[in-house]
């Protein structure tokens, strides 16, 4: 297993972080159990989770994942092994169930979230505290466009960073990212921390995969210049990379064929992308997922790579793409199908 710096913070994460938004809804309690165990006998160390997993989002299992997690802790130990992330929602999104649907991100929110996590985690801190998605009008979720809204919600985030650092001082937190957040967001939060000496943010989970790469169009230098790592979701987009959506095959435990909410990445431009990929894996003789995962563990500016799976065989290849050092041709061949269909699913 790689490690990673986790941006300034003294973190050494593993290239690959465990995600578990299914734990709760496709999978079981003992079969989160399993896969935090065969991820840590692989070296991993980085969980993330989030209050409103799992996913898709419904007031009846919200928090699922959070109490998975803190029931394998509190059985089997080993909290110091882990750095464990979990995150913050905001307002919108179906997402009235959390807080009473006035998730903002204020001191009083801020409190009640990471209180309520720490309860479902059985922990006394979070290793990494992320603000899920901003906390204003702006483009995430697929809308790359921003259209200014001056009438549109917007908590200040002077007073999000204040919040967050009194969480920090008290010990509940340890460092605070970011997530689906935009390039101002990002530096205006950097901006302020500098300014007043709050924490600084370490990391921003986005979009990252062979289908969505916009992440290097504004925020890929500001990762690498002011040391905010990426911690890439969805690097398989939904599984289409995968291939077991090709030639109109519906998997019935698939997340595109069981939930009709999820086409981000089942727009056709996405599927013609996706199977061009596919066979420029399969013409050199590579799994498409582990070329998939193994493009984005290769982007220097990428501090975790976020991999979700559904079974035990699913984890153990996601695991092996980071033996897999793709060869010229394949990067040549992947630069070519990403000029031809750029951003096919933003």
């Amino acid at each position: 297993m790689l490690y990673r710096p986790l941006g300034t913070s003294p973190l050494q994460v593993s290239a690959l972080a465990l995600g578990s938004m299914t734990w709760g809804e496709q999978n079981n309690e003992a079969q989160g159990f399993e896969q935090i165990r065969r991820a840590q006998a692989a070296g991993i160390n980085f969980i993330d989770t989030a209050e409103m997993y799992p996913v898709p989002p419904k007031g009846e299992t919200a928090g699922a994942t959070e109490r998975i997690i803190g029931n394998y802790l509190q059985r089997f130990g080993g909290r110091s092994d882990w750095i464990i992330a979990s995150k913050a929602a905001a307002p919108g999104n179906g997402m009235n169930h959390i807080r009473g649907g006035h998730a903002h991100f204020d001191r009083a929110n801020l409190v009640t979230a990471v209180d309520t996590s720490l309860q479902r985690l059985q922990t006394d801190y979070i290793d990494l505290y992320q603000l899920h998605w901003p906390d204003r009008h702006t483009n995430y979720f697929g809308q790359l466009g921003y259209t200014h809204n001056a009438d549109a919600h917007l908590t200040p985030i002077e007073d999000t960073l204040e919040a967050l650092a009194e969480l920090v001082a008290s010990g509940k937190i340890r460092h605070i990212g970011l997530s689906n957040e935009t390039p101002w967001g990002v530096h205006r939060f950097l901006h302020l921390a500098d300014k007043h000496g709050w924490p600084r943010v370490v990391s921003i989970q986005n979009p990252y995969n062979l289908l969505n790469r916009s992440f290097e169009v504004g925020l890929a230098e500001i990762a690498i210049r002011e040391q905010v790592g990426l911690l890439a979701y969805s690097p398989l987009a939904f599984g289409l990379l995968s291939g077991k959506y090709e030639n109109g095959a519906q998997p019935a435990d698939g997340r595109l064929t069981l939930f009709e909410r999820f086409q981000r990445y089942n727009n056709p431009q996405a599927r013609r992308a996706a199977s061009a990929y596919i066979q420029l894996a399969r013409e050199h003789g590579l799994d498409p997922a582990q070329m998939a995962l193994a493009y984005v563990n290769s982007r220097d500016f990428l501090a975790s790579n976020i991999i979700g799976a559904t079974t035990l065989a699913q984890l153990d290849s996601n695991i092996a793409s980071l033996d897999l050092q793709l060869p010229e041709a394949v990067l040549q061949g992947i630069e070519a199908i990403h000029r031809e269909q750029p951003n096919p699913a933003p």
